[in-house]
């Protein structure tokens, strides 16, 4: 079958962003003539970095639990340009350019909390679920389906604020073990002029792509004399280049004892030698457009009635070249001897050998991409004086795809020769070999795959206020979901009839950029030939060359189908009392969980697959859960502030976890699989924290958690036994699986923030978190150190910030059978805003400025992963409003 590609009309955001802003330029004069004067129930336009600070603070300060606040500074302008920067400024937040070990490709887009895994936390978008697609083709099947949202897709611009819920509460959405993340966007009825108009046109450009590339937004929102409706819409259209540099080392494998080389040396027998080396160059030019629109009426003081939505596709198509040295397939597939071994702690850290048998990887994915929607109806009624109701209903659609994927392998030639220099990029060489031209055809393939998530959802609430003692109000409510994730990998293609013999793709004499791996050390080669991507695109389209049949290369293993629908109910009492104010409540769950995946073999099998036989096989079951939660604020004097508070949470495990699939890599000779048995991640969390406003705009602050994690869900390595496409034989493969276990997690979080002399103030914050499983295991995503600091000025027209972040060592996960850890590193990011006049901003932004190398490594740094640079990146644009 063909995925649909018919893309649906819109407007042009480019259009719309120029025109709004000549029109925010020159029509000052309109603007003083249509402002009225502002709706006393408005919410306050923040503008400034001292002012948005103030205002997270106030709401920090206000909240009756645990909560970090990031504002806009102004409208359509974030503290930072990417949504997961932003988040990463708050105490015990994380953030990662990756959704698993995959290394990132520049743009931050993975957000976890207190030192656990991004699917550990639940996000939000005005209070509901959003579904995201991943454009990478690993996070669309395999073991990287996570629940984790994508922030790739969601533009800065549409920002109003950004709340993490660190405690729970009985009226939160369950799902977030860790707290919960909300993006809140603007509505129409909050703007203090009837007529607000802003548009912002940038150049981006990263300094490894060499490239610079467009980037626009725009939003008018209008409302009525009265205020009592509203119309807000939004769009921008953003392209970006991305070039990352890389050394892999893409897993390990224990050298068999009946080896040629253990034979003849059995010191080697069980020591740890890399699959493969790679010299890995990543290019993309990605785009990212869409909108937003929201609808507000309020036709009576008592009832504001509210429809909104939101689009964004991200266009991805990308290519990848890898140079890949083979020192296990070396010696356990193909025989050969190892000549001047050197072995470190059991890792076989350089060897010499006569022929590598190795390859170069050659991928274009010419279209790549994400799409992420939603519709959302909303309402708040309130009917009588003591009693609101609210309510929403809506639904939301993401997807990620790969299609029309090229996979060609060359063969290499010569002799092959390695070391591992630990946590510096690994030294090789291919002595009588040709690197500089392509070799013969090795292999091909490619195909399609998607993975496509839909939710629809529906939740009424209550509050009535009593006004009794202590008893202010209380809060009930009901909420229901029916949510459906597929992964779908309907082509997998291997060489065709004249694969091998008709002529390679047509090389142009394109080498790798001469300045390849710079930034990484360890004096790398560039010697090396590359394909245009075209030149792939046509080699695969020609008849003959690939089986593009989809009943024959229907890879069934990688699939999955879940469907989970949810039932809650909630009551929650909010109490208050002299210098204290609080609330508790209990939140009951039901999880219908059906999962359909495909079984080798069976009575009655799907026949005509190269995979084999299968039989797509139904699994089902039902869980409860109940949550109890508990918070408490005291305010001990007019500038301190105690909290404590102790919930149950709970989360549901990463889709392929549950998906029960196994997809295999034939060359690396490992794999992933799930388990549709997994309980969901229930934890009993507890905190205190003390809250000191010494000044104004300032604080210091300090807390400690603690998450008893009941069924926290780890990794594990097994072996099998699966047919082998590639080899043609049934083989052995290192297989990564999830399974439910214990652990626990504490730490402690430091902030201090504060306006100092002049014109310049400081945000600082410190996290430590301890997390461990029960048989002393890492938990994954954990880093020990986290900490931001951060330095601002702010005057009449300028306002800068330089920012530095930095978290310490984390196991990401488990991949091709191996740890992957990621070396501690830190990150400098910068912003200038400079204001002409009040309609015009200059805008400058600078991310990665310290250029810092992602390193990551297996068990031991003896044992190294990946080497990563993704360059700088630096954003200068104008913003016009009125």
């Amino acid at each position: 079958m063909k995925f649909d590609q018919k893309q649906a009309n819109r407007l042009t955001p480019a259009a719309l962003a120029v025109g709004l802003l000549i029109v925010s330029i020159s029509a000052p004069a309109f603007a003083q003539q249509t402002e009225t004067k502002p709706d006393p129930s408005s919410v306050v336009t923040v503008t400034g970095v001292r002012a948005a600070l103030e205002q997270s603070l106030k709401q920090k300060r206000n909240a009756d639990s645990v909560v970090e606040v990031v504002t806009a500074e102004d409208i359509g302008k974030m503290p930072d340009k990417n949504v997961a920067d932003a988040i990463q400024r708050l105490p015990g937040v994380n953030i990662q350019s990756s959704a698993g070990g995959e290394g990132g490709f520049g743009e931050n887009d993975r957000v976890s909390l207190r030192g656990t895994s991004p699917s550990l936390q639940q996000t939000l978008f005005n209070g509901h679920a959003i579904s995201t697609g991943d454009w990478f083709v690993l996070n669309q099947f395999g073991g990287n389906v996570g629940r984790s949202s994508s922030f790739s897709l969601l533009p800065s611009e549409l920002v109003g604020s950004i709340v993490v819920h660190k405690s729970a509460t009985a009226d939160l959405v369950e799902g977030g073990v860790s707290g919960a993340i909300n993006v809140i966007t603007r509505r129409p009825l909050d703007f203090r002029k009837q007529l607000t108009v802003e548009a912002s046109v940038q150049a981006t450009r990263n300094d490894l792509a060499d490239k610079t590339k467009p980037q626009l937004s725009a939003m008018v929102n209008w409302k009525n004399d009265a205020g009592t409706a509203g119309m807000l819409v939004q769009a921008f259209s953003e392209k970006t280049a991305v070039r990352r540099d890389g050394q892999e080392v893409l897993g390990y494998a224990n050298i068999a004892a009946d080896s040629a080389a253990a034979k003849a040396n059995p010191a080697l027998a069980g020591v740890r030698v890399p699959t493969f080396i790679g010299a890995s160059l990543f290019e993309q030019v990605k785009k990212r457009e869409g909108g937003a629109f929201d609808f507000e009426i309020r036709p009576t003081k008592e009832l504001t009635l509210d429809l909104n939505g939101f689009y964004s596709k991200l266009s991805a198509p990308h290519q990848n070249t890898n140079w890949l040295a083979a020192p296990a397939n070396s010696i356990n597939r193909d025989g050969l001897l190892v000549s001047n071994p050197v072995i470190k702690n059991g890792t076989l850290v350089s060897g010499s050998f006569a022929k590598n048998s190795g390859e170069v990887d050659n991928i274009y994915r010419p279209d790549a991409g994400g799409k992420s929607w939603y519709a959302d109806f909303n309402f708040r009624y309130r009917a009588t004086k003591d009693l609101t109701i609210t309510g929403k209903a809506g639904r939301t659609n993401g997807v990620g795809y790969d299609r029309d994927d090229v996979y060609y392998q060359n063969n290499v030639d010569g002799g092959m020769n390695y070391t591992l220099n630990g946590l510096s990029p690994a030294s090789i060489s291919y002595p009588g070999g040709v690197t500089n031209k392509p070799g013969s055809t090795a292999w091909a393939g490619g195909g399609e795959s998607q993975s496509v998530d839909k939710e629809k959802y529906a939740q009424v609430d209550g509050e009535l206020r009593l006004s009794q003692g202590i008893w202010d109000s209380v809060k009930f409510g009901l909420r229901g979901t029916d949510h459906k994730r597929t992964a779908e990998h309907p082509l997998e293609t291997r060489p065709g009839p004249l694969g091998f013999s008709n002529p390679g793709p047509t090389w142009s004499g394109q080498m790798y950029p001469s300045d390849f791996a710079h930034s990484l050390g360890g004096n790398l080669s560039t010697n090396y030939f590359k394909y245009d991507g075209a030149a792939l695109g046509a080699w695969g389209a020609v008849p003959g060359n690939r089986l593009l049949d989809y009943t024959l290369r229907h890879n069934w293993t990688d699939e999955f189908k879940l469907q989970e629908k949810t039932s809650a109910v909630y009551a929650m009492a909010n109490l208050a009392g002299d210098s204290w104010s609080g609330n508790f409540g209990l939140r009951a769950i039901r999880t219908k969980q059906t999962t359909v995946v495909n079984l080798a073999g069976g009575t009655n099998p799907i026949t005509g697959s190269a995979f084999g036989p299968y039989t797509p096989t139904t699994y089902e079951r039902t869980y409860n859960d109940y949550l109890p939660s508990a918070n408490i604020k005291f305010d001990v004097n007019q500038d301190l502030v105690v909290r404590a508070a102790i919930a149950r949470t709970m989360a549901r495990p990463d889709y392929s976890a549950l998906g029960g699939s196994v997809s295999l890599n034939d060359d690396a000779l490992s794999g992933n699989g799930g388990n549709v048995k997994l309980d969901p991640i229930r934890s009993n969390n507890f905190e205190v924290s003390a809250e000191w406003y010494f000044a104004p705009k300032s604080s210091i602050t300090a807390g400690l958690f603690y998450m008893d994690l009941k069924s926290i869900v780890a990794q594990g390595t097994t072996t099998g036994t699966y047919f082998n496409n590639k080899q043609n034989k049934q083989t052995v493969y290192q297989i990564t699986s999830p399974y439910n276990t214990s652990g626990k997690n504490k730490g402690i979080e430091l902030s201090y923030q504060q306006p100092l002399f002049g014109n310049f103030g400081t945000l600082i914050n410190y996290t430590y978190a301890d997390g461990k499983l029960s048989d002393g295991g890492e938990l994954i995503n954990s880093s020990k150190n986290t900490y931001n600091v951060t330095g601002y000025y702010e005057d009449d027209r300028l306002s800068a910030r330089l920012a530095y972040n930095f978290r310490s060592t984390y196991k990401a996960g488990v991949d091709r059978g191996a740890s992957q850890h990621v070396k501690g590193l830190g990150n400098l990011a910068a912003s200038l805003n400079y204001k002409i006049n009040e309609q015009l901003t200059v805008t400058f932004d600078a991310l990665n400025l310290n250029n810092g190398t992602i390193k990551m490594f297996a068990e031991t740094e003896d044992q190294p992963r990946a080497f990563y640079s993704n360059g700088r990146t630096f954003y200068l644009g104008l913003r016009g409003k009125l």
